[in-house]
């Protein structure tokens, strides 16, 4: 999700102003220690220290809130009893949301990042939690996990930020079981965000990033214009690439920031203006409205986090 752009009431606001998210291409150093050394820096809370369970539990409520229904589609219930791995867990959000509402026989955190990983173990700490926290070596995609042992992988924002996602996304093959899963979010092109956000205020309204690609735009207008990595894929790319990893898998849906719900009024300017490309116009012509007042878009949320459900045949 939006690495630090939620970390308060306005902050969303202010991105409007030209802060961001986070995919589109590969840029500047696609290295791991690049990666490491970024996500060690950055993280989706912003480095916040949290002083009591029930606090940090508030927050991760009002987190999930923030991308209607990332929690339905990205959940951490119902993993009673099973080998749960959340790859990229950064400061534990949703290691808390797993100690909290499942019953995992093991919990694991994966990361790259020593500043996270502490993190996450002081946040756990206050819910009377443990996980078994690991640090990643940044130059490997390879866990340091038995092969088949593993019931359920959680990977969300992730995997777009990686130099090679196949060869990661083969690897959690390898470590879940048969019939193991795996729930995952990249970024989502088919999103207010690339489509009105990047493709008319950023580029338009603003004029910036007009001599770059549209992905490449939406990289640099999304979890800081400094981000090694960062990559938007349709769903049908996405579901692609899963199955070349030897996974079953499906987009179960999107979920849509509060920022890009607060933009959706102003498409009809960017509808009008010659200069937005037809792709973009078309996208936002063909939306519709749902009975919450969220827009879809092929009867999907219109949202930037793409959610999939990934399967290891039995």
């Amino acid at each position: 999700m939006i690495a630090g752009l939620l970390k308060s009431g306005k902050a969303w606001r202010s991105a409007l102003a030209g802060v961001g998210l986070g995919g589109g291409a590969a840029r500047i150093d696609e290295s791991g220690k690049s990666v490491a050394a970024y996500w060690t820096r950055h993280n989706v809370t912003s480095h916040a220290a949290f002083g009591s369970a029930a606090e940090s539990l508030e927050y991760f409520h009002w987190r999930n809130d923030q991308y209607f229904p990332y929690i339905e589609l990205m959940p951490v219930s119902g993993c009673d009893g099973q080998t749960v791995l959340d790859y990229g867990c950064g400061p534990g959000h949703d290691l808390v949301g797993f100690a909290h509402y499942s019953k995992p026989r093991r919990l694991i955190g994966m990361d790259v990042s020593p500043t996270s990983l502490g993190e996450a173990e002081a946040r756990l700490a206050l819910h009377g939690a443990r996980a078994e926290l690991v640090r990643l070596d940044p130059e490997s995609a390879q866990l340091p996990l038995d092969s088949a042992s593993v019931d359920h992988v959680h990977a969300s924002g992730v995997i777009h930020h990686l130099p090679d996602p196949l060869q990661i996304l083969r690897e959690l093959r390898r470590v879940l079981r048969p019939g193991g899963t795996a729930n995952v979010m990249v970024y989502n092109h088919d999103s207010l965000w690339l489509h009105f956000y990047v493709a008319y205020r950023k580029r338009i309204v603003e004029g910036r990033y007009s001599d770059l690609s549209l992905r490449d735009a939406f990289a640099r207008s999304t979890d800081g214009e400094d981000c090694p990595i960062s990559r938007v894929y349709r769903p049908e790319e996405f579901v692609e690439l899963c199955r070349a990893a030897g996974f079953g898998a499906e987009c179960r849906g999107a979920a849509i920031s509060m920022l890009e719900a607060s933009l959706f009024h102003g498409r009809y300017d960017a509808i009008a203006d010659r200069r937005l490309p037809a792709e973009s116009r078309r996208f936002l012509l063909a939306l519709e409205v749902d009975r919450f007042g969220f827009p879809t878009y092929r009867g999907r949320y219109a949202g930037v986090d793409g959610c999939y459900r990934l399967r290891v045949p039995d």
